[in-house]
């Protein structure tokens, strides 16, 4: 490993909520008829709690031991942790948003991922360096710091893309569907990087920056303001991971990370392709060249292919 100034440690950062709690569902309940009114904002899947936070700690364990504090930001709730191994559930820091938005309180509750996301740098105690993770998100090989960070430099997995016809569009400005693709096109915008030219991240670990986005807060607090006040995801927010990443970018602070070593099982896969092709793309997973694997919504493919959970558990193993 190579030597960094300043603080060695690489943390993770992990977001994950419980919808089927009756106090978190009757709380977002009472605030949902005034939100945006499309799938993308107030889709129950959201807040599904189906043991993906479980794998993801478990492949923690597995293939990033080095990993210095894990952070779980919750909601007035406690994940179950007593599966885990004694060593890394010594090392998990529970950060409730009531902390995270201290000085924001008027934004909560919030069921928005991307107004969490805005305030991850908060986190009191966070290192200097961390990986964000999504709890969709399982590490399926061994990772190394050098894996996510060169130095002090984040090793970014994506590509570059040209999201003009949609930027022209009015209707794709405002189709909830491509709210992904406009949540970036606003953060590469906000760090001056135009639709025909922007970098779209992978839904792998997000290597961040603490100090990155707490600058970036600072040149961008209206920008920053108006993302954490919606409460359910929005097409006029921006990514901030994207504007971090696009910020390290123009800086020259970024390594390009162009191998295939990621997975992306995205919600209505297994409607959209022939199952035997969707078994074949989880079975990749184990697969040595493979770090990364993202199952957006495991219902789903667990109803369509019952084994999931058992492609899931052989990938995340040590």
């Amino acid at each position: 490993m190579q030597n960094y100034s300043g603080d060695a440690r690489i943390d993770a950062v992990i977001t994950w909520v419980d919808g089927d709690d009756p106090q978190h569902r009757a709380k977002r309940l009472r605030y949902q008829p005034h939100a945006p009114r499309n799938a993308n904002a107030t889709n129950p899947h959201r807040w599904a709690c189906n043991d993906e936070l479980g794998y993801c700690l478990r492949s923690i364990a597995n293939h990033a031991p080095w990993i210095g504090r894990i952070w779980i930001i919750t909601d007035a709730q406690n994940p179950d942790l007593s599966r885990l191994p004694a060593d890394l559930v010594s090392r998990i820091a529970i950060v409730d948003h009531l902390t995270l938005f201290e000085g924001h309180e008027s934004a909560l509750p919030t069921f928005n991922s991307l107004a969490i996301e805005t305030l991850l740098w908060r986190i009191p105690g966070l290192a200097e360096r961390f990986v964000y993770f999504n709890d969709d998100v399982f590490l399926t090989g061994p990772l190394s710091p050098d894996d996510v960070f060169s130095g002090d430099v984040p090793v970014l997995r994506g590509g570059w893309v040209d999201q003009r016809t949609i930027a022209a569009d009015p209707d794709s400005r405002s189709d909830p569907t491509l709210l992904n693709a406009l949540t970036q096109i606003n953060a590469a915008g906000l760090a001056g990087f135009g639709p025909g030219r922007l970098f779209r991240a992978a839904h792998v670990v997000h290597p961040l920056r603490r100090s990155v986005l707490a600058q970036l807060y600072d040149q961008h607090r209206t920008a920053f303001q108006a993302n954490l006040g919606h409460r359910f995801r929005c097409v006029s927010q921006f990514l901030p991971q994207g504007l971090h990443n696009h910020a390290c970018i123009a800086a020259g602070r970024a390594v390009l990370h162009t191998s295939d070593d990621h997975l992306h099982l995205r919600t209505g896969a297994v409607l959209d392709y022939p199952l035997p092709h969707v078994r074949a793309y989880l079975a990749r997973a184990l697969q040595p060249q493979f770090k990364f694997l993202c199952v957006n919504d495991l219902p789903q493919v667990e109803a369509a292919i019952p084994e999931t959970r058992d492609w899931i558990e052989r990938a995340i193993a040590a």
